[in-house]
């Protein structure tokens, strides 16, 4: 449970404070008040990344040089300094070298009226999505990650040489097939466990309307050391690497078309079953639900679907929802309410 939240120069905030209960908190407002904020905040504070943006730079206040969130989850004090400079993580006031024993405090799932994108998106928005619960489920995997990302980079400054030194870019190939092998490993392996939980809730949503199926597609169809291989004229061409796990797509399929084919409800019911579905996985993986971070979701549903969706929800599960108005507040449900245009 995220029990205090402090953020310092972070998008509109100079500084804020705030505390939270178990069970619902509501963060009410109008646009532009920082309720989104707050949720990223928190997010960035236990995962060390937003959802809304690759660059930390970007959610640093405007003219300011650093920013810092500050928080207590599950009794552990937790710190995160950002800027161009320096990064600097803190558990429980002790400075961390890296960030694997920090990241194993919590675990996080991210509701948006933007996961429609999704469905709408290119395949570098579902491969974030998947590399979000996959660091969760399996903690190697962001290793893995950052060293297939490290060994890409090199590869492809190397092949922008007007004459490309293929001695020199073969010397990337080994620890990008490694680690790369790894990420397509563990992909499998979440697609495999995820697709039953995503089908599940989204039966539960929909009434059962229309079939969910996920399919994993990697890139390479050969091990990726023959992929590498088979590509050098196309990566020479283009010059930059063209086989591997950093173009893979996961397909959404309802009755079997492409989820691009959906209604708008339709859609929105089928990011909202793979977020259910990432929540239920952590927390079959770690024995305790993820926090739950909902931004102003709720207001854009049917009622039918609301409903469904509340009860779908982890019900031990911390909430933090933010909504502009409460009119689609159940009369009884309780929650703890902060109010950004009334603190």
């Amino acid at each position: 449970m995220l029990t205090q939240l402090k953020v310092g120069q972070f998008r509109c905030f100079e500084k804020f404070q705030t505390q939270f209960d178990p069970g619902i908190n509501l963060v009410v407002g109008p646009n532009a008040h920082g309720k989104t904020s707050l949720l990223e905040a928190a997010c960035l504070l236990l995962r060390l990344q937003t959802p809304r943006t690759n660059r930390l730079s970007d959610v640093i206040r405007h003219g300011e040089r650093g920013l810092l969130v500050d928080g207590h989850f599950n009794g552990a004090h937790l710190q995160f300094y950002y800027s161009a400079q320096r990064k600097k993580l803190a558990l429980d006031s002790v400075e961390q070298r890296t960030a694997s024993e920090y990241l194993r405090r919590g675990r996080v799932v991210w509701f948006s009226n933007s996961d429609v994108e999704l469905i709408r998106d290119g395949a570098e928005v579902r491969r974030r999505f998947l590399d979000f619960i996959a660091a969760q489920v399996n903690p190697p995997y962001r290793k893995s990650l950052r060293d297939y990302e490290k060994c890409l980079r090199s590869r492809n400054l190397l092949l922008k040489a007007p004459v490309p030194r293929w001695r020199e870019i073969h010397a990337f190939d080994e620890p990008l097939i490694a680690a790369g092998e790894q990420l397509i490993s563990a992909r499998h392996s979440l697609l495999t466990a995820l697709r039953p939980l995503a089908q599940l809730a989204h039966a539960n949503i929909s009434g059962a309307r229309e079939k969910l199926d996920l399919e994993y597609l990697p890139n390479a169809s050969a091990p990726l050391a023959a992929a590498l291989s088979a590509a050098r004229p196309e990566d020479t061409r283009l010059r930059m690497t063209t086989a591997g796990p950093h173009r893979d797509d996961l397909q959404l399929l309802l009755a079997g078309a492409p989820a691009t084919f959906g209604s708008e409800g339709q859609q929105r019911t089928l990011v909202l079953a793979l977020r259910l579905a990432a929540a239920r996985l952590l927390e079959a993986h770690h024995g305790e639900p993820p926090l739950l971070l909902l931004d102003d979701i709720f207001g854009e549903l049917d009622l039918s679907r609301r409903s469904a969706l509340l009860q779908q929800l982890p019900k031990n599960a911390q909430q933090i929802i933010t909504t502009t108005r409460r009119e689609w507040l159940p009369s009884d449900l309780e929650a703890r309410v902060l109010d950004l245009e009334n603190p």
